[in-house]
């Protein structure tokens, strides 16, 4: 499997929920069993570079790099809760006017969140009233999981991300129960879950125009070190 360069999040490695959504579907046709996957990045995604799925006994197992160096981990895990409520696409989109990233971005070329990225999904989540965020996302005219795992992935990020203290994803847990329509406005919606130290624990719900939950997950963040 290779992760195509336009799909990037941080510059020169892949974005982390299209990489771990890519990840996921290397070890089954079926990219989503009963439960859920986690996928947890042992090592920025590189972009460009065949990369190749080890399976382990049990199901899931390891992405690795053309030096055999580990890139992630994938293993299923049992269904999980709580999704974070949704909104209707109206106070998604008032939300989305004020997005923090259209001033200050760590990564303003990211395929998913990067305003910089005309030929991205251009998910923008703003912050809600109650500290949740909430964007429209519309959705492109190719749709597989990976898709799904990115758009669920900054959402959940950016209810951690400030001014000056930049995130990247560590591990994250999607469950999938449909794909979304192409050419659909959807909503994202995501929510800060708990934390200690450099590691946040966050939720983001992906839901459809008529307000069904279509896919949702958990996701750990972790803070860059100062310098």
């Amino acid at each position: 499997m290779i992760i195509e360069a336009r799909f990037n999040g941080p510059y020169g490695t892949g974005n982390g929920g299209w990489s771990a959504g890519t990840f996921a579907a290397g070890f089954a046709a079926d990219p989503q069993p009963a439960g859920a996957v986690e996928v947890t990045l042992r090592r920025p995604p590189p972009l460009g570079a065949p990369l190749t799925a080890v399976p382990a006994d049990g199901g899931g197992g390891e992405i690795r790099d053309p030096d055999g160096a580990l890139v992630a981990r994938v293993e299923p895990v049992p269904a999980f809760g709580p999704t974070t409520p949704g909104v209707d696409l109206a106070t998604a989109t008032v939300a989305a006017a004020d997005y923090p990233g259209f001033t200050e971005h760590p990564f303003p070329g990211c395929y998913v969140c990067g305003p910089e990225r005309p030929d991205g999904l251009r998910i923008f989540p703003g912050r809600l009233p109650d500290g949740r965020t909430a964007a429209p996302f519309h959705v492109p005219e190719q749709v597989v999981p990976a898709t799904v795992w990115a758009a669920l992935d900054c959402p959940g990020g950016w209810a951690v991300i400030a001014p000056g203290r930049p995130y990247l994803l560590g591990r994250i847990a999607v469950m999938v129960r449909a794909l979304p329509r192409p050419g659909d406005r959807c909503v994202v919606t995501g929510a800060v879950g708990g934390g200690e130290g450099r590691k946040a624990l966050v939720h983001s719900s992906l839901y459809a125009p008529d307000g069904a939950l279509l896919a949702y997950a958990r996701a750990t963040w972790i803070a860059l070190s100062a310098g």
